[in-house]
């Protein structure tokens, strides 16, 4: 349901932002794509709160009446006609055409696949298990590590060369791509060291959510610009 909202909203700014303004459509893009992730960390902190404070049924229903109270805000403010198709598409019709986002759509099913495999999975279990954290550490560092990714996705834009009027392509997806898979290389290296695990486990990780993070916005706008 977040991910199906999520896209709603990007198709929504594509509607709203003419094709010749590229780079707002990329701001744009970037900072949706960035405040739903720096959202989502503090989600962390507050289903903690709600836990903690309500049980988790109670947290439950009380997340249940705040979207309930959202779709009705939205029910009211949207514009009624936003994103409604004019005739009702044959399902081979909604597959795309695009070699180009076809191959983004690999891409990303790949990136974001390991991604959640890594860090909802195996992260959490490992500063655990080795490093002996708790939970309040474990979901502190998650939190933390996810605001931050959001906030560094917000400025992408910046971090791109949009500034300097620069405007991603395949090309730049590439480039980043191939700089965020040498840092888990360079990770299991430096775990291999002589190096403190934690440092280098901490460090190595804030880098990749850095790059991950612009990778993340470029792939987002390349996407929505592509769309039809």
């Amino acid at each position: 349901a977040k991910d199906l909202n999520k896209m709603s909203a990007k198709s929504s700014i594509k509607l709203l932002v003419p094709n010749s303004q590229q780079g707002t459509l990329y701001k744009w893009v970037a900072i949706l794509t960035g405040s739903k992730n720096a959202l989502k960390g503090v989600g962390f902190f507050l289903g903690g709160a709600l836990l903690a404070l309500l049980g988790f049924a109670g947290a439950v229903l009380a997340m249940a009446a705040v979207l309930t109270l959202i779709w009705l805000a939205s029910l009211c403010l949207l514009k009624k006609d936003l994103g409604k198709a004019k005739a009702t598409p044959k399902f081979r019709d909604m597959l795309s055409k695009s070699r180009a986002i076809n191959l983004l759509s690999a891409a990303r099913l790949f990136l974001f696949g390991a991604r959640d495999v890594w860090f909802v999975v195996a992260l959490p279990v490992y500063l655990a298990s080795v490093f002996g954290w708790d939970f309040w550490q474990v979901g502190g560092f998650l939190a933390l590590w996810i605001i931050g990714y959001g906030i560094v996705q917000s400025c992408a834009p910046a971090i791109t060369g949009k500034r300097r009027g620069q405007l991603p392509d395949g090309r730049a997806a590439c480039l980043w791509a191939l700089l965020l898979a040498g840092l888990p290389a360079a990770i299991a290296l430096g775990l291999h060291s002589a190096l403190a695990p934690q440092v280098v486990l901490i460090g190595g990780l804030l880098l990749f959510g850095v790059v991950f993070a612009v990778n993340s916005s470029l792939h987002s706008y390349l996407i929505v610009s592509y769309a039809k």
